[in-house]
C-alpha cells in the first residue's frame, strides 16, 4: 500500500499555484551574492539549502543542518557531459517551488511494520545556455536525512550523453568516515583521506583509484553520525566515493567498468563504460545523508533508503515470502536433498537451497535447466513443498544471461520459490540495467531473487520486492573478525539487506557462538542463511540447545529498537516479530559489559530466555553458548556481559 499526497507549501519562490518564481534580491544583497532557497524537514529539525550562483562559472551548492549543527558545509552540484562540460555552473535559474511528500507505506517485509515517508522537498530549475538542457536540483528534507538528486526535464535532441555527476559531501572539519572497497575492511580516515584497501581478489577490470563503496559512515567531532549513500539506482551506474578538493569532502564517482568482474565469474564484456546515455525527461537517484545524534540511533532509520525508492512494479507482491534457508551442499543427491528437508524441518526454516554445480559447472555450456544425473528436482521440490519449505536453485551469471527465458519457464514448472544468482555484476549502466531485467523477469514469474557478489543496496528491494537479499558484503565466507562484524552495523547492513551467511561451531570461526546467534537479530536480511558449511550430519550428535534462537529468530520485523553501540566496538538491537521480543548484542575482541534497559518491552511480565556467552575459552569459537531464564518488566534493567569476540541473544516472550 502506497501513499503519494503532495501538498505544496507556499514558500521561498513558490506560488500559490505551485508556479516556478525566481526567488526575490533583498535591495541590499551585493550582485555577487548567492540567493538561498531552503526546504525543512517536517519535525522542523533539518534544514537544506541551495546556493545559487549569481555569477557565470559558479556550481550550485547544497548545505545541511540539524538542530543548528553543520551537516554539510556548501557543496558542488553538477551533472558531468560527454565532452566534460559540467552541467550546473552558469546555467539560468528559472525558479523554485517547495511541496509537501507523504509516501509512507507497508512494505511487505522490513524493519518496521510500515516505513515513515513524509517528507518536504525543493526544486530548482535551471536551463544551461550553451546546450538548452533544462534541468532541475531536488532537494530532500525527511526527519531521517537529507536527499539530492537531479532531472533532466528537456533536451533539444531529448537524448543526453552523460559522463558522469560531482556531488560533494563537505563535512565539518574534523568528521572521520568508515569506508571500504570490494568486501574488503574498514578504513577510518578524513573525508577527504579515503584510500580503502581492496579485497585481494579485486581484479584488473574494475575502477581504479583511490574509491570507496557505498554507503560511507561518517562522525563528526560533536558525534553527529550520517550514512552517505544511495536509493532509486535505474538505468544509471552504480555510485562511489573519491576524496573530494580539500580534506573535508568526499565527491560522487560513477562506476566504469563491473565491480570484481574477471579471473573467475566467467566470460564477458569488461570494456570501459564512462560515457552513458538518458531520455529525457530522466531523473538521477537519490544521493541521501541519513542521519542522527549516534551511529547506534541510525540502527533504526535504515527505512530511508527504500523509502525513496521508486514504489513496486510488480503486479502482485501477496506471494513473496520471506524466510531462513539451509543449503544442501555437494555430492548432490536425492538421499542428500531429503536429508536436507528433514533437517530444515526440523529447524523451523523455511526454504532449502541447492548451491553452485547442481546443474553443471556454471561454464558457458552449462544447463541451468538440467540437474546433474541422480538429481530428481521435480520430486525434491514436491518432497519439501509437502514439509512446508520452499525450494531455491543457485544460477551462475553465464546461464542467467544465455537462458533466462528457459529457466523461468523451466523452474515454474518444477515449483522453484527461488532464485540465488552468483557473480553477478553490477557498476555501469549496462550491468545495472541487466540487474533489473533479471529480477523483474523473475518477479513477472513469482521467483524471488538473491544476488551475490560485488553489489551494493540501492532501495531496488522496494521497487521489485521479489529482491530479497544480496551479498556485497564480507561475511562469512571469509570468517571476518568480530571487530568486522560489529562495524557492519553501522555501514553496509544500514543500506539494505545483508547476506552475511551466518554459521555455527565452525572451526574457522574467529567470534563466540553466542556472536553468530546474535547475527540473526543484529543483521537485517528478509532471506537469512543459517548453517551455512554444516551438514545435518552434525547436528545428530549430542545436544544443542542453543539452537532454538535460530528456530525462533524471524527475518522480518514490526519494529526495530536500538539499544547500544559504537562501530568497531558494540552493538546491541532489539527488534520485535508479532508479540515477541528478539535482542541481539555483539562485541569487538574485547570483552564488554553493557547496560539495557528494557522499556521497550511495554507493559507485564516477559520470560527472558538469554543466550549468553559462558566462561572465556582459549579460542573465542571454543566458548560455550550459557543458556539460562529469568522474569522482567520493561522497568528493569539488565547487563549483557560478553566474552571477548562475543556475544548475547535474549528471546522475550510475554507472560499471560
Amino acid at each position: 500500500m502506497n501513499s503519494n499526497r503532495r501538498t505544496l507549501l507556499l514558500g521561498l519562490g513558490a506560488t500559490a499555484a505551485g508556479s516556478l518564481a525566481a526567488s526575490p534580491r533583498p535591495a541590499h544583497a551585493a550582485a555577487t551574492e548567492p540567493q538561498r532557497v531552503s526546504v525543512t524537514s517536517p519535525d522542523g529539525r533539518i534544514t537544506v539549502e541551495l546556493l545559487i550562483p549569481a555569477e557565470k562559472g559558479y556550481h550550485p551548492r547544497w548545505s545541511a543542518r540539524r538542530a543548528g549543527e553543520v551537516m554539510l558545509e556548501p557543496s558542488d552540484l553538477a551533472l558531468v557531459l560527454a565532452d566534460g562540460r559540467r552541467l550546473g555552473p552558469g546555467a539560468k535559474f528559472l525558479g523554485s517551488r517547495t511541496e509537501s511528500i507523504d509516501g509512507s507505506w507497508t512494505p511487505p517485509y522490513g524493519i518496521a511494520a510500515r516505513y515513515d515517508g513524509k517528507a518536504n522537498q525543493l526544486e530548482a530549475q535551471f536551463e544551461d545556455r550553451r546546450s538548452r538542457i533544462r534541468f532541475a536540483v531536488r532537494l530532500l528534507a525527511h526527519n531521517d536525512g537529507i536527499a539530492c538528486r537531479f532531472v533532466l526535464l528537456s533536451a533539444p535532441r531529448k537524448r543526453v550523453r552523460l559522463g558522469g555527476e560531482v556531488i560533494e559531501f563537505r563535512l565539518p572539519a574534523g568528521t572521520r568516515v568508515w569506508t571500504s572497497r570490494d568486501e574488503g575492511e574498514y578504513a577510518i580516515t578524513a573525508p577527504g583521506k579515503i584510500a580503502p584497501v581492496p579485497h585481494p581478489e579485486l581484479t584488473a577490470s574494475t575502477d581504479k583509484g583511490a574509491l570507496a563503496d557505498t554507503p560511507a559512515l561518517a562522525q563528526t567531532s560533536s558525534g553527529l553520525a550520517m550514512l552517505l549513500c544511495e536509493s532509486d539506482r535505474l538505468h544509471y551506474p552504480r555510485m562511489m566515493f573519491a576524496p573530494g578538493p580539500d580534506e573535508q569532502t568526499m565527491v560522487s564517482r560513477l562506476m566504469h567498468f563491473p565491480g570484481r568482474a574477471t579471473g573467475y565469474s566467467g566470460p564477458g564484456d569488461t570494456h570501459a563504460a564512462p560515457l552513458f546515455s538518458v531520455d529525457t525527461p530522466f531523473t538521477t537517484p537519490w544521493r541521501v545523508v541519513m542521519v542522527a545524534d549516534t551511529p547506534a540511533a541510525l540502527i533504526g532509520k535504515a527505512s530511508l533508503v527504500p523509502t525513496l525508492a521508486t514504489p513496486d512494479r510488480l503486479d502482485s507482491d501477496n506471494w513473496i515470502k520471506p524466510g531462513r534457508a539451509f543449503r544442501i551442499r555437494k555430492p548432490y543427491s536425492n538421499a542428500g536433498a531429503m536429508d536436507g528437508i528433514a533437517f530444515a524441518h526440523d529447524r523451523k526454516l523455511d526454504y532449502i537451497e541447492f548451491d553452485a554445480q547442481w546443474y553443471g559447472d556454471g561454464t558457458d555450456p552449462s544447463d541451468a535447466t538440467r540437474p546433474i544425473d541422480g538429481l530428481d528436482m521435480e520430486a525434491i521440490v514436491a518432497a519439501a513443498r509437502a514439509k512446508g519449505l520452499g525450494t531455491i536453485v543457485y544460477v551462475d551469471r553465464v546461464p542467467a544471461m544465455r537462458q533466462l527465458d528457459a529457466i523461468v519457464a523451466t523452474y515454474r514448472k518444477w515449483g522453484i520459490a527461488g532464485i540465488k544468482f552468483g557473480f553477478i555484476w553490477e557498476g555501469r549502466q549496462e550491468d545495472v540495467d541487466w540487474i533489473y531485467n533479471l529480477v523483474k523477469t523473475c518477479g513477472d514469474n513469482q521467483l524471488l531473487v538473491n544476488l551475490h557478489d560485488n553489489l551494493r543496496p540501492a532501495g531496488l528491494e522496494r521497487t521489485l520486492p521479489n529482491y530479497v537479499a544480496l551479498e556485497g558484503v564480507r561475511g562469512n565466507e571469509q570468517f571476518p573478525t568480530a571487530r568486522h562484524n560489529v562495524t557492519l552495523p553501522f555501514t553496509r547492513a544500514l543500506a539494505g539487506p545483508i547476506d552475511y551467511t551466518i554459521c555455527y561451531d565452525h572451526y574457522k570461526n574467529q567470534t563466540t557462538n553466542a556472536h553468530q546467534l546474535a547475527m540473526a537479530a543484529v543483521y537485517y536480511n528478509p532471506l537469512t542463511f543459517l548453517y551455512w558449511y554444516d551438514t545435518p550430519a552434525k547436528y545428530r550428535i549430542g545436544a544443542w540447545p542453543a539452537l532454538r534462537w535460530f528456530d525462533e529468530c524471524p527475518t522480518t520485523w514490526d519494529e526495530t529498537c536500538p539499544l547500544a553501540g559504537a562501530p568497531g566496538e558494540y552493538v546491541a538491537v532489539a527488534r520485535r516479530h508479532g508479540p515477541r521480543w528478539f535482542l541481539g548484542a555483539m562485541t569487538n575482541e574485547e570483552a564488554r559489559k553493557i547496560p539495557v534497559s528494557l522499556g521497550f518491552l511495554g507493559e507485564g511480565r516477559w520470560h527472558a530466555t538469554i543466550f549468553a556467552d559462558g566462561d572465556q575459552a582459549q579460542e573465542a569459537r571454543l566458548t560455550r553458548v550459557a543458556i539460562s531464564t529469568r522474569e522482567v518488566t520493561a522497568n528493569d534493567q539488565i547487563e549483557v556481559s560478553m566474552q571477548p569476540s562475543g556475544g548475547q541473544a535474549i528471546l522475550f516472550e510475554k507472560l499471560i
